[in-house]
């Protein structure tokens, strides 16, 4: 039998950005656009990947964003954001809330305002609406925890990413 100390070393220790990228690309992710308002009255909103519960009780979420990112300060002085779970058939929604080239990302898109002011899009496959908790800095991104406020749950399957590429989503199993 082998003993523990005798195995050779396991695993890749250069942690290079893009060799962590594919290596988290391997974990599916929904697809949701996280909006609010800006100070000036005007609807930001961007495609995320990096949402996730975080508490029942309180209800907490939490989401992240490039320290790069032009939207940045934006949320970051929000007090509310809205978080809509994209359906399966809404991909186009996905890419055109990832793109920096589109310059109003809300022009054309049915959304409908929640009582906090933030647009919401219609039709996502769920909602939330969040008071901003908190915004930390985590390495090159910033941590935006939100309470939950109210919330709306819709039928279909969810917008699914993976290995860099939008997917299906398969049959449950178990």
């Amino acid at each position: 039998m082998t003993q523990l100390c005798d195995r050779p070393a396991w695993g890749q220790t250069d942690i290079a950005p893009a060799a962590l990228r594919q290596v988290l690309g391997s974990y599916a992710t929904g697809v949701a656009v996280v909006s609010t308002r800006a100070a000036d009255g005007r609807p930001v909103g961007l495609t995320i990947n990096s949402f996730a519960s975080l508490s029942l009780a309180p209800p907490l979420v939490l989401w992240s964003l490039v320290n790069h990112s032009p939207s940045l300060a934006a949320f970051a002085t929000a007090p509310h954001f809205a978080i809509s779970v994209l359906a399966h058939d809404q991909q186009a929604l996905a890419r055109r809330f990832a793109s920096a080239a589109v310059a109003d990302k809300f022009d054309g898109v049915a959304v409908h305002e929640a009582p906090e002011g933030v647009p919401v899009i219609d039709d996502a496959l769920a909602t939330l609406v969040c008071a901003r908790d908190s915004c930390t800095p985590a390495g090159d991104h910033q941590l935006f925890i939100g309470q939950v406020l109210r919330m709306q749950r819709g039928e279909g399957a969810p917008l699914v990413f993976q290995g860099g590429r939008f997917v299906g989503v398969g049959e449950v199993v178990g």
